[in-house]
C-alpha cells in the first residue's frame, strides 16, 4: 500500500518538536491549519453545486440519497444523515448514512471495516438500492476499499455516483459521475484526517444537504419551515417562524399552529386562507 504520494498523510513542516510546545503554541498551530479549510472548499464550489443538483434530481423525483464511509467519513455522512428528518422534515429513509462496521462504528473504532471491499455494497443492496437513488462516497483519502467498492457496485448498475475526498487525483473519483477534491494539505499529526479532512468533508456535506432540501423547496426566505417540532424549543421556533412570515401575533401563530399538527408549512397555508 503506497501512502507516500497523499497529501493527507504527509509530515506537516511545523510539527517537528510539537510535543514540546505550549498549550498556545500548539492551539495556534492548529487553527491557523483550520483557517485554510474553507478556501481549499471554495475551489471546489462547482463541482459541489453539481453534486447539489444531482442530489435534488434524484430526490425530487422519489429518489434516496445514501452517503456510505468508514471511520470520520463515515461517522460524518451518518450525521448529516441523521440532521434530515428534524431540520427539513423528510422522512428518515430519504437520506440515510452507511458507515464500515455498521452501529457499533459510530460510537467505537472499527479499523479493519474499511477494508472490505464488498460489505458497502452488499448493505446497499439489502435497501434495494435502484437507479432512482444516488450514492455519494466519502473518504478522506479517496483509496478506502470500502467506499470504492461501493461505488463501483452503483455506477455498474447506473446509479447515480458522487465521490469527496481530500486528496487530487483520488483513486475513487473513477467510479463517480461528480467528484470533489478538497486538498488541505498534511495534517498537525499526520494522517490524523479528523482534523482539517474531517473539517472539510463536514462543510461539504452540510452544503450538499442543505443545498438540495432548499431546491426541493422545504426551505423558505432561510427558514426551516419544514422543521419537526418535536421539542420545546422547535416548537418555540417554529412559532417565531410562523409569526416572522405571516406576520401575526404569538396567539393566532400558536392557534394556527395546534390546528395544523404543529407543521409549519401548514399553519402557513391556514393563516393565508
Amino acid at each position: 500500500m503506497d501512502l507516500d504520494h497523499l497529501s493527507t498523510e504527509g509530515l506537516h513542516p511545523q510539527a517537528t518538536g510539537l510535543h514540546e510546545r505550549s498549550a498556545l503554541d500548539i492551539a495556534r498551530l492548529i487553527s491557523a491549519e483550520d483557517a485554510k479549510v474553507a478556501a481549499a472548499v471554495e475551489e471546489e464550489l462547482p463541482r459541489i453545486a453539481a453534486i447539489i443538483d444531482l442530489v435534488a434530481e434524484r430526490l425530487g423525483r422519489g429518489g434516496r440519497l445514501f452517503y456510505v464511509g468508514a471511520g470520520t467519513s463515515g461517522r460524518l455522512g451518518v450525521l448529516d444523515a441523521s440532521e434530515c428528518p428534524p431540520t427539513f422534515g423528510v422522512e428518515p429513509e430519504m437520506v440515510q448514512g452507511i458507515i464500515a462496521g455498521g452501529e457499533q462504528a459510530l460510537v467505537r473504532s472499527v479499523e479493519g471495516a474499511e477494508d472490505d471491499a464488498e460489505a458497502g455494497a452488499w448493505e446497499l443492496e439489502a435497501q434495494g438500492c435502484n437507479e432512482k437513488d444516488i450514492v455519494i462516497g466519502i473518504s478522506a483519502s479517496g483509496r478506502t476499499p470500502y467506499v470504492i467498492g461501493t461505488l463501483r457496485w452503483a455506477k455498474g448498475r447506473g446509479i447515480a455516483t458522487a465521490a469527496i475526498a481530500c486528496n487530487r487525483p483520488a483513486e475513487h473519483d473513477a467510479y463517480a459521475d461528480v467528484h470533489v477534491n478538497v486538498v488541505v494539505g498534511a495534517e498537525v499529526i499526520a494522517g490524523s484526517t479528523r482534523m482539517k479532512a474531517g473539517t472539510a468533508q463536514k462543510m461539504v456535506l452540510n452544503m450538499v444537504s442543505t443545498g438540495a432540501m432548499i431546491r426541493l423547496g422545504r426551505v423558505r426566505d432561510g427558514r426551516m419551515v419544514h422543521v419537526r417540532a418535536t421539542n420545546a424549543k422547535l416548537r418555540e421556533r417554529a412559532t417565531r417562524m410562523v409569526m416572522d412570515t405571516a406576520g401575526v401575533d404569538r396567539k393566532r401563530a400558536e392557534a394556527a399552529l395546534e390546528r395544523a399538527g404543529h407543521n409549519v408549512r401548514a399553519a402557513l397555508d391556514i393563516l393565508q386562507e
